[in-house]
């Protein structure tokens, strides 16, 4: 059974299942902004995955990160790895724009989290599940 971190839990909504990963979405407005939690229990860094299972994490992310970009029409896609507040192994995915608040710099710490208001986060949810609906058969996308 997948066990979730708490915090991770508490900040983002679910969209569903890659082959690998859970797929989030973070609750901040501010930015379009996935994350994706490899299924795999007290794993903190991407080398305690399996060989496949890190080929399986590049495929997600990478899909992702073209989907997220081309969806958003973003000028970086920010792929981040860190772990220095929640352990658990995770990606970040998000699609920056030089208008956003925090470019060019990182987006922790700059704003407040804009939480969505309920009619964005509908929109944003269709947004998105219509996106992750396009995924190959090879990342063979569940949604929640």
């Amino acid at each position: 059974m997948f066990d979730l971190d708490l915090r991770l839990a508490s900040d983002t909504i679910v969209l569903g299942d890659f082959p690998l990963s859970r797929c989030l979405l973070m609750n901040d407005a501010h930015y379009p902004w996935l994350i994706l939690v490899p299924r795999r229990n007290n794993l903190t860094e991407v080398y305690q995955l399996s060989s496949e299972d890190q080929a399986q994490l590049l495929r997600e992310s990478s899909w992702l990160s073209q989907a997220l970009k081309r969806a958003f029409n973003a000028d970086k896609m920010n792929v981040a790895n860190l772990g220095n507040v929640v352990s658990q192994l995770h990606w970040h995915i998000v699609a920056r724009h030089s208008t956003d608040a925090a470019w060019p710099g990182p987006i922790w710490g700059k704003n407040p989290v804009q939480h969505y208001s309920v009619q964005a986060l509908k929109e944003r949810l269709e947004q998105l599940h219509a996106l992750l609906a396009q995924a190959d058969s090879s990342l063979a996308f569940t949604p929640a």
